[in-house]
C-alpha cells in the first residue's frame, strides 16, 4: 500500500473513531429546556419578562445555558390541555405556569416533569400540594395567603367606607372556596352582611353585578382568579360605573381605576419562581422543595377614584399606603 493511500485510510479511520465523541460531546452540551405554560393574556401580563428576569438572576441566560419554549392561551382556558401537551411534546425539563387553571392542566399531563407554579392563591386549599413545607410529588413553587389576605381586605375597606352594610364577595367559581370563606367569616366580625357573587365566563362577569345591584350591596371585595385577572380593566371599570367601593388582589386594577388593592407583589413571585427552577436543574426534586409563600404585600389606592365615589380616605390609612394613583 502506498504511503498517501495508508495516510487516507487512517484519517478516515480517525473520522469513523472520532464521530461518536463528537456526538456524546454535543449530548453533554444539550441546554436545559424550560416550558413556559401561560394563562394570561399577553398584553396585560407581565409573566415571561419577569420570569426571564429572575433566570438572570441566577446565572441563566438563554441560547447560552438554557432555552425557554413559551406556549400561551391567551386567556382560553380551553386552549391549556393542548398546549401543556406541546410543550410535553418537546421533551421540557421543567414546566412553569401560574393560576390554578394552568397547575391544573400541567399536573393533569403530567406527574414526572417537574412543575414550579409561579403563582397560585392557595397551593393547599387549591389541593395542589400535600402541604407547604413537604409538597411531595412534582410540584413546588409559590403559593400566596389568599384566604388570609381576602379577610384583610374586608378591613380595609372597612375602613377606608365605614358605612359599609352589606358587602358583594366577587370569586370565579373555578377558584378554591377558602378565600370566600374566610372573606365572609371577616365580614360577619365586621358586622357587615356579605353575599357571594361568582363567575365562571366573560358574559357571567356582567351578570353578577347586575345581581350586586339588585341585591343593593355598598361595597366590593374581588378575590384572586384566571378569569377576573384577565379582565382587569373591564372588572375595575363595571365597579366605578357601579360606584362600588372595591378592593382587589392585585395593584394592576387600581391602575385600571379599581379603589383599592392589598396583595403580592406578583413580579417578584414570577422572578422568584426562577429559584426553584435553578435548584431542580442542580438536582433537588421538587417534592422536597418548600413552597414558599411572599414576605411583603402592598395596599395601594387610586385617590381619583376615591373621589369620584366621594371617599375620604382616613389619615391613618394614608400613613398606611404603599403606593398612590393619582
Amino acid at each position: 500500500m502506498r504511503r498517501r493511500e495508508f495516510i487516507s485510510l487512517l484519517s478516515g479511520t480517525a473520522a469513523a473513531i472520532a464521530l461518536p465523541f463528537t456526538a456524546r460531546a454535543q449530548q453533554t452540551t444539550k441546554l436545559p429546556v424550560v416550558g413556559m405554560l401561560s394563562p394570561f393574556i399577553d398584553a396585560e401580563s407581565s409573566f415571561l419578562s419577569d420570569f426571564r428576569k429572575g433566570l438572570s438572576y441566577y446565572g441563566y441566560s438563554e441560547g447560552r445555558n438554557i432555552k425557554i419554549e413559551y406556549r400561551s392561551a391567551e386567556g382560553k382556558v380551553e386552549l391549556l390541555p393542548s398546549l401543556v401537551a406541546d410543550l410535553i411534546s418537546r421533551n421540557v425539563d421543567i414546566i412553569v405556569t401560574s393560576s390554578a387553571p394552568a397547575i391544573h392542566a400541567a399536573r393533569q399531563a403530567t406527574h414526572g416533569i417537574p412543575i414550579v407554579m409561579a403563582r397560585v392563591g392557595d397551593a393547599v386549599d387549591q389541593g395542589f400540594v400535600s402541604s407547604l413545607a413537604r409538597p411531595g410529588g412534582n410540584i413546588t413553587g409559590l403559593s400566596w395567603f389568599a384566604p388570609e389576605l381576602s379577610a384583610k381586605c374586608l378591613e380595609f375597606l372597612k375602613d377606608t367606607f365605614p358605612a359599609m352594610s352589606h358587602v358583594a364577595i366577587f370569586r370565579e367559581a373555578a377558584g378554591g372556596a377558602a378565600s370566600a370563606i374566610a372573606a365572609g367569616t371577616a365580614a360577619r366580625s365586621l358586622g357587615v352582611k356579605a353575599t357571594l357573587f361568582q363567575a365562571r365566563e366573560l358574559i357571567e362577569i356582567e351578570n353578577a353585578f347586575a345581581a350586586m345591584a339588585d341585591a343593593r350591596v355598598d361595597a366590593l371585595v374581588v378575590l384572586e382568579g384566571l378569569l377576573i385577572f384577565n379582565n382587569i380593566k373591564s372588572i375595575a371599570s363595571m365597579a366605578l360605573n357601579a360606584r362600588l367601593p372595591a378592593i382587589f388582589f392585585d395593584s394592576a386594577f387600581v391602575d385600571a381605576g379599581g379603589l383599592m388593592s392589598y396583595g403580592p407583589n406578583l413580579t417578584e413571585m414570577y422572578r422568584r419562581s426562577a429559584y426553584f427552577v435553578d435548584r431542580i436543574l442542580k438536582g433537588t426534586k421538587p417534592g422536597d422543595l418548600p413552597v414558599e409563600q411572599p414576605t411583603k404585600f402592598e395596599l395601594a389606592i387610586n385617590l381619583k377614584t376615591a373621589k369620584a365615589l366621594d371617599l375620604t380616605i382616613p389619615p391613618s390609612l394614608l400613613f398606611r399606603v404603599d403606593r398612590e394613583v393619582e
